[in-house]
């Protein structure tokens, strides 16, 4: 298995600053997502599946404060010290939940720290947008955690281009370090990255993480009688009124008329579309297995333009 990775270069100050700390880490096609971590499964399973995960060459593992409450970070930090990766080889992004004070923005990095125990974060996503984004205090404070080296770099988790661009024009008007980094939802039912969000990312050099490449579970097509109990959906009610309409269900269906056409799972189809979408730098793939990440790095051989089309060939 031959995995293509994204370098990212970690600014120390602004766009004109050519200096970085370091340009060795890289965000491979496939990254793990950590949310199931001390929620949904034990510290023994998430250790497998990181052991699993750095033995295929996935080197990005994504997680959030929020997750688990702290859990997931912390299982990741046991993992770093007990396993300890050569050359800090795996790159680890957090994120952080409004209010974006500066003091909150501190306090929470200082936590994310000590539950990770590295002595910085290599990417710090904003995980949604809020109106304290907009504080020209609140990015001097992000721009100060680059410069001290706690955070190596910043980047904003669902956002909309409207928002993306307007952060980003505040930041490179006050001379500040801007975000190099975009996570949004994306997959075959529901799609937050679009044309707009490209563009941006492309005049800027913003890297594009893209995450749940199966709806959560909604692209296996296990909620067709709704969310039953101790599911994705029904531990995070919110996923329902995402995915719960028309047009998702529809984008379902035409996904497992071509499954039934060409004998590929659903859940193979739908991780192979999104890993193959263009300027995407690298797919979270997450689980409560290693099944759903071996399955993920078979799908990134699957290329066929042909079945893609297919899959998209619906309103």
């Amino acid at each position: 298995m031959i995995l293509f990775f994204n370098e990212i270069k970690y600014v120390r100050a602004n766009m004109n600053d050519k200096k970085s700390y370091q340009t060795n880490k890289y965000f491979s096609s496939i990254g793990l997502g950590c949310v199931t971590f001390g929620r949904e499964i034990d510290w023994k399973t998430s250790f497998a599946i990181m052991d699993f995960a750095r033995s295929r060459g996935v080197t990005f593992f994504d997680t959030a404060a929020s997750y688990g409450n702290g859990a997931s970070e912390t299982i990741i930090g046991d993992w770093l010290i007990k396993q300890q990766p050569e050359g800090e080889s795996i790159m680890v992004a957090t994120k952080i939940l409004p209010p974006y004070t500066p003091s909150n923005i501190r306090q929470s990095v200082h936590q994310s720290l000590k539950r990770l125990r590295t002595p910085f974060i290599d990417v710090l996503y904003l995980h949604r947008w809020d109106p304290d984004i907009e504080s020209i205090s609140t990015l001097e404070e992000l721009h100060h955690l680059v410069q001290e080296g706690k955070v190596r770099v910043i980047g904003a988790s669902n956002f909309n281009a409207a928002q993306l661009n307007h952060v980003l024009q505040k930041q490179i008007s006050h001379r500040l370090t801007y975000f190099q980094t975009i996570q949004n939802n994306n997959n075959l039912a529901v799609s937050d990255v679009n044309d707009e969000i490209r563009d941006i990312c492309r005049q800027y050099n913003i890297a594009i993480v893209t995450y749940s490449p199966l709806g959560a579970g909604f692209l296996t097509g296990k909620y067709h009688e709704g969310a039953t109990s101790g599911t994705r959906f029904s531990l995070i009610p919110g996923h329902q009124a995402i995915y719960f309409n028309e047009h998702a269900f529809n984008r379902l269906a035409k996904l497992q008329a071509v499954s039934l056409n060409t004998g590929y799972s659903p859940s193979y189809l739908a991780l192979a579309w999104a890993l193959h979408q263009q300027g995407i730098s690298s797919v979270l793939v997450g689980g409560r297995s290693i099944d759903n990440l071996e399955m993920a790095l078979s799908a990134l051989n699957f290329d066929s333009l042909k079945i893609f089309s297919e899959l998209e060939s619906i309103s």
